[in-house]
């Protein structure tokens, strides 16, 4: 299993100030409007990469009036958005690698202010490419059990009958990874059976990790992605450092 996401994915879903869950929301609703058009449905049972999307929404809690405005928009006749999407690859202090993803409608407005966020921290934006060969593609889907209400064992037997690939249990959070192309019945099978999430997406799953042993090198990079993950375009930061 993974290891990357467990109870550090339920704390920042819990810990959301309000501002920031405002730009949360704002986020996925652009992946929501590139999802429709890029699908060219508004039916998440026609539109797997809508439906991908609604459950992430879903476990950032986002409401589902709010779902269902985004997708009207989209199929809207006066929709004007046009983002695309752009990934940037580099390395964060002492040779962390890092993957942006990114959703744009100025490419010379993005690039310049994610290469100075590198910059400024420590890091270097390198050539596409140059880390997403140590990454893996997986869908992840993160239970609260903080309360101990579940039980482990019927949790990994649902989620493995529901063809997911893999589940580990980590004290108050139980972890399920699936491939990308089975995760949206994985999601459907789960939520079926009353299973809600704080945490449902595809993910860049690293292959290894780095531990920073320097404090300026934990504070450059915590600070690189505090501000890339401010950033209004950037819709998600992947990185193989290991957090305590």
């Amino acid at each position: 299993m993974s290891g990357h996401s467990k109870w550090h994915n339920i704390q920042k879903t819990k810990g959301a100030a309000d501002a920031k869950r405002s730009q949360i929301f704002t986020k996925i609703a652009r992946e929501m409007i590139v999802a429709v058009k890029e699908g060219g449905s508004g039916d998440p049972n026609n539109n797997s990469r809508l439906a991908t999307v609604i459950a992430k929404a879903k476990a950032a809690n986002m409401p589902n009036d709010n779902i269902k405005r985004t997708i009207d928009k989209a199929l809207g006749a006066g929709s004007t958005d046009n983002f695309e999407p752009v990934t940037y690859e580099g390395y964060g202090p002492s040779g962390v690698a890092v993957i942006v993803e990114a959703l744009t409608d100025n490419r010379n407005r993005t690039a310049p202010e994610v290469r100075h966020y590198f910059d400024k921290f420590g890091g270097n934006l390198g050539a596409p490419g140059c880390v997403s060969w140590s990454f893996d593609r997986k869908g992840v889907i993160v239970i609260d059990n903080s309360e101990g209400e579940l039980d482990e064992d019927s949790v990994m037997m649902d989620a493995l009958d529901a063809g997911a690939a893999d589940f580990e249990a980590d004290g108050e959070a139980l972890e399920i990874t699936t491939d990308p192309d089975a995760f949206n019945d994985v999601v459907k099978a789960l939520e079926a059976k009353g299973y809600s999430f704080v945490n449902a997406e595809i993910e860049m799953v690293p292959q290894n990790y780095i531990t920073l042993e320097s404090e300026d090198d934990v504070k450059n990079m915590e600070k690189l992605i505090e501000f890339l993950e401010d950033n209004d375009d950037v819709q998600n930061v992947w990185h193989n450092w290991q957090q305590n």
